[in-house]
């Protein structure tokens, strides 16, 4: 059973990415009293009724952020598999008719599902691949593929190993992930133009792949580990128990397994060194699970590292219109076109970090 008051703190920046209003969620939160199955007062309960109520109104969409937010950190037993179910089913209702199709990639050893959008092999364009961390499901990040379709590109949406309908291992073959992916859409996508939008530990992934596989021609991630996460003992011992027990899950192995199961897993200097294409990397200055340790490293070893901090936890979640703008931006910088877009998020992103240096700077009474 997970500790409540860590799901109540960790699940900020995961509803602030689903567009939930600040309002509603700490509403729903004040009913959470449990996490004892789908019962009164538990945590699925409360996000599934709220998921429901959208559903009835007739908007898929938001109700499958809700069931998204109701399996969170992940399925494990009944009432949250349940919520992915519904999740999965309130996600295919919006989808249709929105170009968005189902991509299955067989990993040996476990199978991807992915979404796509914009796969054509007579037309075959550059490729955007997005993927979350330890607790994001495919579904929170698939409505990006409107927007890349808007960018002229096709997209990839993916879940990291052990996740949502990922039913590989997390582990040292994790490597193999990304390459397989870009394998299957090779003859209907530019995979040779690949960007790599991988957030919290499929960061991690995307820079083992740009090392090796020059299809990755940029790297956009958020709060990745990279070396000390998995080698340093003493932060190990300081990991919330909530991320432990997640990576456990995902991994296969029980809580007291995982770093000796991850620590082959880092990337070193050399292997950093051999990534050569840009790499847009936010770090939180105050991240609770993701060492200060990595944005060094890449700093001394990455060449084309352009490295933002935030003073914030893990995932900046007091920065995440920032965030967005950030990603968005970055992006169209890798790609090299849309000069007038890249300038107006340039000045909005400016904007807004004045605006949050302001707030911090502004005494308190």
């Amino acid at each position: 059973m997970n500790d409540v008051a860590e799901l109540k703190r960790f699940v900020l920046v995961h509803a602030r990415a689903q567009g939930i209003p600040g309002r509603e969620h700490q509403a729903l939160l004040r009913r959470v009293e449990n996490d004892d199955g789908d019962g009164p007062g538990s945590w699925v309960r409360a996000w599934v009724e709220a998921g429901e109520a959208l559903e009835r109104q007739g908007r898929f969409l938001d109700a499958c952020r809700r069931y998204i937010m109701a399996r969170f950190p992940y399925v494990d037993g009944p009432a949250r598999q349940d919520a992915l179910d519904r999740c999965l089913a309130a996600f295919d209702r919006w989808r249709d008719g929105n170009g968005i199709e189902r991509l299955d990639v067989d990993l040996g050893g476990g199978r991807v599902r992915c979404w796509t959008t914009g796969l054509d092999g007579r037309d075959r364009r550059p490729l955007l691949l997005v993927m979350g961390g330890i607790v994001s499901v495919k579904e929170q990040w698939a409505p990006v593929l409107t927007q890349a379709r808007r960018l002229g590109m096709a997209g990839v949406v993916a879940e990291m190993p052990g996740v949502g309908e990922n039913t590989a291992r997390y582990g040292p073959h994790s490597g193999r992930l990304l390459p397989r992916i870009l394998d299957a859409v090779a003859d209907r996508a530019d995979t040779g133009r690949t960007y790599a939008v991988a957030l919290s530990f499929s960061g991690h992934l995307a820079l083992g792949c740009a090392a090796g596989d020059s299809r990755i021609r940029g790297v956009i991630t958020v709060g990745a580990p990279v070396s000390g996460f998995f080698t340093d003992a003493a932060w190990q011992r300081r990991v919330p128990r909530i991320t432990l027990d997640t990576l456990a899950h995902i991994s296969g192995v029980s809580p007291g397994d995982v770093h000796a199961h991850l620590s082959g897993m880092a990337l070193d200097g050399d292997r950093l060194a051999a990534v050569d294409v840009p790499v847009h990397y936010m770090a939180s200055l105050r991240d609770e699970i993701i060492p200060a340790s990595e944005a060094e490293l890449l700093r001394r070893h990455v060449r084309g590292l352009r490295l933002v901090e935030n003073d914030d936890v893990h995932g900046s979640p007091r920065h995440f219109v920032e965030t967005r703008l950030w990603i968005v931006r970055s992006l169209l910088e890798l790609d090299g076109t849309h000069r007038p877009q890249r300038a107006a998020l340039g000045a909005l992103l400016r904007a807004r970090r004045a605006r949050s240096r302001l707030a911090v700077a502004r005494p308190t009474r």
